[in-house]
């Protein structure tokens, strides 16, 4: 049986580990600096996902829904957008995948500009079994890549 001090160092000892852990950066995250405003550099990634084919389903501006309740937050908007071609084989291949699509880009300012934040397409197919190296996954990391540069330029 386990004393109540041996109890409470263990429970310390967890928490020393548990909690830096979850305050830690997500490293699965990528970080695109952009010239431009947030609004701007929103409106340069729809057409940069339109004009590659792909759907723009939806935009969200966070600082303005905080505005409609009466909380100010820097210029934070998200595009969501994917393209079947390359989404629909993840999901295939682990439905669980269609939580994290299509994609999200959040772009945010910050102090030192604005940024174009998503999750790395190999974060996503580990989460969900796929490996790195599935063919939608190579094909959406290169994707990201190109419409976020495009956007931020």
């Amino acid at each position: 049986m386990l004393t109540t001090a041996f109890k409470s160092l263990l429970s310390a000892l967890a928490l020393t580990i548990i909690v830096p852990a979850a305050n830690a950066a997500d490293s699965s995250l990528v970080h695109v600096p952009s010239a431009h405003s947030v609004a701007q550099t929103a409106d340069n990634l729809v057409a940069a996902v339109e004009k590659a084919g792909a759907k723009v389903f939806a935009r969200v501006d966070h600082a303005a829904g905080g505005k409609s309740v009466d909380m100010e937050i820097p210029a934070n908007e998200v595009v969501i957008f994917g393209n079947p071609q390359l989404g629909t084989p993840v999901i295939r291949d682990a439905p669980e995948a269609g939580l994290d699509l299509p994609i999200r880009v959040a772009i945010i300012e910050t102090s030192d500009g604005t940024i174009l934040v998503y999750r790395a397409p190999e974060a996503l197919a580990a989460a969900h079994g796929l490996p790195a190296d599935h063919p939608s996954i190579v094909k959406m990391t290169g994707a990201l890549k190109n419409l976020t540069a495009n956007a931020a330029e």
